[in-house]
């Protein structure tokens, strides 16, 4: 069951070779989602093939460029390429405008269903769902109107215990109902079996957390607790906390207290100012306050993984 988190871009407002603005994608039981899509987006993609035909649903944290220049590009690439599947754009106020505004002024013609989603960013609240997932905001505090994504995954039904159904001759008819209805079952000598004893409890749902851009605000950690994995930006180091202050970002110091304060499993730093060439000073600076932080690489692959609960 695939959870993993790609990052295409984690540059902050001013690209540098080989570090692009932000865009990232993230795979949840292989549905694709893109988060943020800054200059460039197509062109990562395309180097890191991920077919874009396969995302149905962009979530946008704010109209900063180097978060949203890259996304009249891709929906109008989508038109020259035959899209005929809808398309989702989740973001806060002034998204549709900015679409509706670049699709009119470059003359764009959009033959797919384009559903663009409007949200309030001072309020956390669910914004989406399927069969796998469940979407949340997390009211984030920038210059502009900002929001997180909290991804978090619908909770599974128990599991079947193999051996248990093979030592009392369960009939393969008979397991669905076991798993999807909770039925007990009678055996051919009349003996009920508990449902409980024919099932193994399901496995924990996963959770994942994007934050960016934003100045430390304790005020999400209710909201990002315990998830597996969050992305904080670090646009900055300690030393530059004044500038941090001014620009409402945040050092790498501000997300490494964010995540152990929300108990989380693992941090990946990103939005890294252009000012540094290298980055290492921000994981180091991270990890003193919580050691299971990473740098986020663009085009790594950063997988959560299944954990397994204990047999009742």
């Amino acid at each position: 069951m695939t959870f993993e988190f790609t990052p295409l871009g984690v540059g902050a407002a001013i690209p540098i070779a080989g570090r692009h603005t932000s865009a990232h994608i993230l795979n949840i039981q292989d549905q694709i989602y893109l988060i943020d899509c800054g200059e460039g987006t197509q062109m990562r993609l395309e180097q890191l093939q991920f077919r874009r035909s396969r995302i149905k649903q962009i979530f946008i944290s704010h109209l900063h460029g180097d978060h949203v220049l890259g996304l009249i590009g891709l929906v109008t690439s989508f038109s020259l390429l035959g899209r005929d599947i809808p398309l989702s754009i989740f973001g806060p106020t002034g998204i549709k405008d900015f679409i509706e505004a670049n699709i009119k002024y470059t003359h764009s013609h959009i033959p797919y269903e384009l559903n663009i989603h409007e949200l309030d960013p001072t309020v956390h609240i669910h914004i989406f769902e399927n069969q796998n997932i469940d979407v949340y905001t997390i009211p984030l505090q920038h210059r502009v109107p900002t929001c997180g994504y909290l991804f978090r995954e619908k909770q599974r039904l128990p599991r079947i215990n193999i051996q248990k159904i093979e030592d009392y001759n369960v009939p393969k008819t008979a397991i669905r109902g076991i798993k999807m209805e909770g039925d007990d079952f009678t055996t051919e000598e009349g003996k009920l079996i508990l449902n409980s004893e024919l099932t193994l409890p399901a496995y924990p749902t996963r959770a994942f957390a994007y934050c960016s851009d934003t100045a430390y605000s304790e005020a999400i950690v209710p909201i990002i607790k315990e998830v597996d994995l969050l992305y904080h930006e670090a646009t900055y180091l300690n030393r530059h906390q004044k500038q941090a202050e001014f620009s409402m970002h945040s050092t790498a110091q501000d997300a490494a207290t964010i995540a152990k304060s929300a108990d989380v499993k693992r941090l990946l730093l990103g939005h890294y100012s252009s000012r540094y060439l290298h980055v290492d000073l921000l994981r180091d600076e991270a990890q003193y306050i919580f050691p299971n932080t990473d740098l986020a690489i663009e085009g790594d692959v950063y997988k959560v993984p299944l954990e397994k609960n204990p047999q009742a």
